[in-house]
Parts: C-alpha cells; structure tokens; sequence
C-alpha cells in the first residue's frame, strides 16, 4: 500500500488523501460533499470522543441532545448569527415526496409544504437558548453545563474528507450562567480543555488565542481558539471557545431572577471540537509511508502477526501469540493477534504501518523456543528482538515514549516553521518561501487585516493569550502597534 501513496513532496494535498483512503479512515459518499466514516475512521473519532467526554464530565458538563431541525424565524432573531451563517444553511421546505405526474421521478408534494421552513442544524445556539428560556427563571437555575454530541450540516462547495465536509460529526458546549465573569471563566477554562486534549492526547502542539473581530464566531462577544501547525506549513483551527455574552439571551429573551430579585438577561459560552481534528492528526504526525497514529488515540496499539511455514509450528506460534495478547490486555493495551492465513506476514506488516499501528509484533517459532518477540515501532525505522519476560511493562513504557516523541517532534516542527518578520515584503516572501506561523505587528484595524488577507492569503490566526505587548509598527501601514501577532495561511 505504501508505494500508492504519493508523497508529502510531490502533491501534499493527493498524499493526506492516500493516507485517508488507505489508511480506511473515510471514504467519498454518493451525496456530493459528504463522507463515509469507515470503521477504522469511526473507531478513532470513538477514542477522541471517549477522552473528551471524561474531561468534560470532570468540568461537572452533562450530555443532552437537540433537535436537528432549526425553525428558520429561530435563526433570524440573532443579527450576526443570520449573517454569519444563511449562506451555508440547507432548508427543509416540504414533508413528503409525491410521483411526479409526468412519470419521470418523484418531486415534492405541493400539499406538504411546511408553515415555516426548517434549518438543518449548521449550530444549535438558536435550538438551545430557545430551551434554556423554559428551564431558567432563578439565579438557582444556574449555571447550566450542557455538551451535545451531534452532527451538523454547512453547506460547503469545496470539500476535503475530515478537513471541511458538507456534514461532520462534533460536540458543542452550550452554557449558561450568571455573571459575566463566570461565563468568561467557563470561556477559558473549556478553551484549556482542548488545548490539553491536543497536546496531551493528539500530541499536537497548539497556540492559545484570541480571534480578531472578523474571524469570530457569529454572534460572539469573544472567541478564542488553538491554533496547530501542519507539516506543510499551513494552520489549522483546532478548536474554538466562545463567550457570547448576553446576546442570544437577549435574542431569546432569557432571563432570571438575580439575588437582588431583579430581572437579568442569562450570560453565556458556547464551544466545540468536531471531526476535523482527525484531519489534523493526520497532517501532523503521519509520513510517506502512511498514517503514525499517537498510541494513547490509537484504537489498536499493538498488532501481534504469528509467523509460520508448516502445520507443527502453527499451534505452538498461535498458542504464544494468544499469550502474549492476554498479558498485554491485562496491563491495559489494546491488542489483536492478526492470525489471517489469507495474507502473508510482508502484507500485514504495511497493512499495519499504513493503518499507522504504533507497535508491531512478529513472532515465529524460533522465537518461541528462544522467549523472545520482534518489535518495530512505528515512529522510527527498524526493529529489535526483545524478551517475553516483562514484555507488558517494556510495551507500555514504548508507547509512552511514542507518544512523547510524537509531540517533541511535532513542536520541533512547528518551532522551525515559525518566523518573526517587521516588513510587509519579507512577510509575502516568508510565506512564499516557508509558509508556517509568522509573528508580525498588526495596527489593529480590520481594514488592514482584510487588505493583508486579500494580497498574501494570510490571515491572522490569533491573538496569542499571555504574549507580552511589543510596541511597534504595522509592517504594512507604517501605524503604531501594540503587539505582534500570529499570522499564517491556514485549512
């Protein structure tokens, strides 16, 4: 499989496609713009959920569930909302399909056009604030820590699997709360959250960050965001957190009872990951080969392949690969023996580092006699023979060790693909040249962004958190600046 990958060199955007492909992540759907998650797909978007859901649960965050239909008039009762989101909305209009009279096909029913038409959902804000104005009356009510696991559907017209698709699969994070100062507090801890996750689970180095105005959500006050770099030197958004403020409350008229019996309108956050963080694990770790998967995301950590020739030496082979798979579970490693007589060793071996298993195991009857296992690591090139005996601990200090040298590798990267330029032309040239994250002064005007955005394809991807103000001046403008910034072409 690995010689029908093309490489990062050749074509960057056929190689992450190969990889998906073959690799059995995704696949292209019959309905333009979607995709079909394959089991290997679904089973690491499974891992991703599963860890999350647990830090969720550790913020005090409960799990509910939301209509996938919109009312249209929901959507238009927040201004910025409408805008940021009508040109990407698909709209439901009737409720059956009827023969068409002609004989060619079917057509919607005349008869079963709805009173008012439904969105499907791009977002929930709309669906959940008109909810939360049921649930809230007191300050007791809240605050309220909701997460749905749901998917959503943008109207996209240039699609990647995993990267942008018509329909994906993610969570949102819908709170609500008392004070401004807790739902900022919430904003923030939640942004924490998934930078943690990144880095921690995805080994995946990410910026912390502030949107500017322009690159906010619609009808946010604030969004902050992670901002990872690809092997390829563009930016990816890994995960966004938003403090919406008073407005979708105000919106849908939801307030409460506040300790001094006065009525005031709820604050809220609302935040999410979705499935294009598989599409960013795939930019940041794989290679030529295939997939490299972080082994604490990895929904098969080690791969055991019994090597036999004759009949005598199968049982004895099976019998150790079995006992060297009960022993690594016991430690709490995920498994298999793959015992396919359908396939020869060679095959599995690049069916697995494509799938990018992080740990390989080959075992054949010398090894039995001996005691003794090979291991390949799929994060460095060759192999070793090491003993059976404390085999599980010796497999869990390698994937630890993977997974740590998966991130130093990946913040290596990124470090060497970051820039500090002070002239409009060095900037172009730098991202001509290097592509990457570059810091440069910004005078804070959107004018100036959007002129920067139109003549280089560069955006500003945040306004890093903690970064300490460094007056100067806008690189392309000549105005004063309060503080670098980080810009980069981005997915």
């Amino acid at each position: 499989m690995a010689d029908v990958i093309t490489s990062r060199e050749k074509d960057y955007a056929q190689w992450y496609l190969d990889i998906v492909q073959h690799a059995k992540l995704a696949d292209y759907s019959a309905v333009r713009g979607c995709m079909v998650i394959r089991p290997n797909g679904c089973a690491l978007w499974e891992n991703m959920r599963r860890a999350l859901d647990d830090m969720f649960r550790e913020t005090g965050h409960e799990n509910a569930y939301f209509p996938l239909f919109i009312p249209q008039s929901f959507l238009a009762q927040e201004a910025e909302h409408v805008e940021g989101f009508a040109k990407e909305c698909a709209v439901v209009t009737h409720s059956r399909l009827m023969e068409n009279p002609s004989g060619d096909g079917l057509l919607p029913d005349p008869d079963s056009k709805l009173e008012e038409n439904l969105i499907v959902r791009p977002t929930s804000e709309t669906i959940v604030w008109d909810a939360y104005r049921n649930w809230i009356q007191s300050w007791r009510d809240l605050p309220i820590l909701v997460n749905q696991w749901a998917n959503v559907v943008r109207w996209e017209m240039r699609t990647r699997l995993f990267l942008r698709t018509m329909e994906f699969l993610w969570q949102e994070g819908h709170t609500a709360h008392e004070t401004k100062e807790e739902a900022i507090e919430e904003t923030l801890r939640m942004l924490e959250v998934y930078a943690t996750f990144a880095e921690e689970w995805m080994a995946m180095p990410v910026i912390r960050g502030v949107k500017t105005a322009s690159e906010r959500f619609a009808g946010a006050v604030d969004t902050y965001c992670i901002e990872a770099m690809m092997q390829d030197g563009k930016a990816l958004q890994a995960g966004t957190s938003h403090f919406l403020g008073q407005n979708f409350a105000k919106a849908f008229d939801c307030q409460f009872q506040n300790r001094e019996n006065r009525l005031e309108y709820v604050w809220a956050t609302s935040w999410g990951v979705s499935t294009r963080l598989i599409g960013a694990l795939i930019m940041t770790h794989s290679d030529d080969r295939g997939l490299i998967l972080p082994p604490r995301l990895a929904p098969t950590q080690v791969v055991i392949v019994p090597i036999f020739r004759k009949d005598e030496e199968r049982t004895v082979v099976l019998e150790a690969a079995d006992r060297i798979q009960a022993a690594l579970r016991a430690a709490g490693v995920r498994v298999k023996v793959d015992a396919r007589e359908t396939h020869r060793p060679g095959w599995k071996f690049n069916e697995y580092e494509v799938q990018g298993v992080p740990v390989r195991l080959a075992i054949g009857p010398r090894d039995v006699k001996n005691h003794k296992v090979e291991m390949a690591r799929r994060d460095k090139p060759g192999k070793e023979i090491v003993s059976q005996e404390g085999l599980p601990a010796r497999i869990g200090a390698e994937l630890e060790d993977i997974q740590q040298h998966l991130f130093d590798r990946a913040l290596e990267m990124r470090e060497a693909s970051t820039r500090c330029v002070d002239d409009y032309e060095a900037f172009k040239d730098t991202l001509d040249r290097h592509g990457g994250f570059v810091w440069a002064h910004w005078d804070g005007t959107p004018e100036t962004e959007a002129r920067i955005k139109q003549e280089t394809k560069a955006t500003i991807r945040c306004i890093p958190m903690g970064a300490d103000k460094e007056p100067g001046k806008d690189m392309l403008t000549g105005n004063p600046s309060e503080r670098r910034v980080l810009f980069a072409r981005a997915y």
